[in-house]
């Protein structure tokens, strides 16, 4: 690694200042598991699916934002209200906010099957204060059971080492394998302003 201007020695790689890198890991699987056959009981979950259709763009940054701040989601605030209906109205994508009992949003599914066959969960999350409470394998589930439609044959996630550091294990235990690892660099979304500096836990390197 480099120190005090020395190269770089083999398998390093400069990150400029201002840039954040991370490793993605997407997650995959062609069947559907058989841990959705089972029947679970739901009586005591509580927080249910509320379907966002034509949702506004703002309400949906709001809630993409409560969720994904911690590990530094951004690229759905980098784009343009138009963009961004483009996507959460095309009527192959289904958007849905999880709700507690006190009509409060918690949480958040994007399922994205625009491409024939398939069905990436493009966004799944909780917020903060709702995690730990064995939710997100409800959620999953419910991911699940609804992207597995007749048509589909192969359903698909990704994550990276700015989330949350369980969600590899989470998922292969949910019947995913993993199926692909790359590097992805970007423009640190706390100095492009779409994200207030102190959010996430990465260093800031301006």
């Amino acid at each position: 690694m480099e120190v005090a201007g020395a190269p770089l020695g083999a398998g390093f790689h400069n990150v400029n200042a201002g840039d954040l890198a991370c490793v993605v890991t997407a997650l995959e699987m062609h069947e559907v598991p058989p841990s959705l056959r089972r029947l679970v009981p739901e009586s005591d979950v509580p927080v249910q699916l509320v379907r966002w259709k034509d949702c506004a763009p703002e309400k949906y940054r709001l809630l993409y934002q409560r969720v994904g701040a911690p590990w530094l989601w951004w690229s759905r605030l980098a784009r343009s209200d138009a963009e961004l209906c483009a996507i959460i109205h095309d009527p192959q994508v289904q958007l849905y906010a999880v709700v507690d009992r006190a009509r409060v949003e918690v949480g958040m599914l994007e399922l994205d099957f625009r491409v024939a066959g398939e069905c990436e969960i493009a966004f799944f999350g909780l917020i903060p204060g709702a995690t730990g409470k064995g939710l997100g394998k409800w959620l999953m589930r419910k991911a699940l059971q609804m992207a597995w439609a007749p048509e589909t044959r192969r359903v698909w996630v990704h994550t990276c080492t700015l989330d949350d550091p369980r969600a590899v294990g989470f998922y292969a235990a949910q019947g995913f394998v993993p199926y692909a690892r790359y590097v992805e660099v970007f423009p640190d979304p706390r100095l492009t302003g779409l994200l207030p500096e102190t959010t996430g836990t990465a260093p800031v390197l301006r």
